[in-house]
């Protein structure tokens, strides 16, 4: 984003949204303009979305499989976005981290491969997710070499590069077989199965996710004021470390009754949450 946006730039983001795009384009001068998703099937009004893009919008930000909402973006749905980007001369910036972590025959469509979309896409994803090395803090972005030259200088001058040896594992991860990602999806999707009927059964109204490894949820049925005070309960009382919704929304009292489970655990961590939460 340092790279391509300007002071005074605006940008599409839909909401909610992983807690750094805001900010991220904020440290840039930009103007962030949400989009909400709505539930239950985190789906977004597509005149709301036309309207959200001006003669300043520079570019949309796009994470899917989605955090925190676990929405994977349709074909028919990017095909719609890349035609306003298209239009209004905008970049597509693409969060794809969690792409092998799919669930019920979703797919995953980087918004790149979309005729007229490979020369306005700037795609970002990491080692991460996929190898359970999210403390490496390497991964890769490909875009047109134009934009690549402006962001290596960017990288250049705030972290220089990732550290050596990581790299060469990451060349290692890389070359792993299709069944390592078939199994991947696979035992998350046993772990997302779980999560749900764990926070069901504990009273919450979860919001089945089609990729990624998190669990949104309704939580208006406990009667606590806020989403804050309800995290805060689960922490000191019953043991469990969720993430409060309102820290994916901009407007006051978004996700102020949601809260975010995470199920990237192992399954005797999720056992053990499990017959905490039931404490509820």
């Amino acid at each position: 984003m340092m790279a391509v946006l300007d002071p005074g730039d605006e940008v599409v983001l839909f909401e909610p949204f992983y807690e750094n795009y805001g900010p991220d384009a904020e440290l840039c001068g930009a103007l962030p303009r949400f989009v909400p998703l709505r539930t239950p099937d985190w789906e977004f009004d597509r005149d709301e979305l036309r309207r959200a893009f001006t003669s300043r919008t520079k570019a949309i930000i796009l994470n899917s499989p989605n955090n925190p909402t676990g929405k994977v973006f349709n074909r028919d749905e990017l095909e719609f976005i890349a035609a306003l980007c298209q239009e209004h001369d905008t970049l597509a910036i693409t969060d794809e981290i969690y792409e092998h972590i799919l669930f019920d025959g979703a797919e995953h469509v980087p918004i790149a491969s979309l005729p007229g979309m490979r020369e306005r896409s700037i795609l970002v994803n990491s080692m991460s997710k996929t190898y359970a090395v999210t403390g490496w803090r390497v991964g890769w972005v490909m875009a047109p070499a134009g934009i690549t030259g402006s962001i290596r200088k960017v990288h250049d001058f705030l972290t220089v590069g990732a550290a050596a040896p990581l790299q060469q594992a990451g060349i290692v991860a890389l070359e792993l077989p299709d069944s390592y990602y078939a199994q991947l999806a696979a035992d998350y999707l046993s772990r997302r199965d779980y999560m749900m009927e764990s926070v069901e059964l504990a009273g919450f109204r979860p919001i089945l996710p089609r990729g990624a490894y998190y669990v949104m949820t309704d939580t208006s049925g406990f009667g606590f004021k806020d989403d804050l005070c309800l995290v805060r309960h689960l922490i000191e009382t019953i043991g469990v470390a969720t993430v409060p919704g309102s820290s994916f929304y901009s407007r006051p009292g978004g996700g102020s009754q949601q809260i975010r489970f995470c199920f990237c655990k192992k399954c005797e961590t999720l056992e053990v949450a499990r017959a905490r939460l039931l404490k509820l």
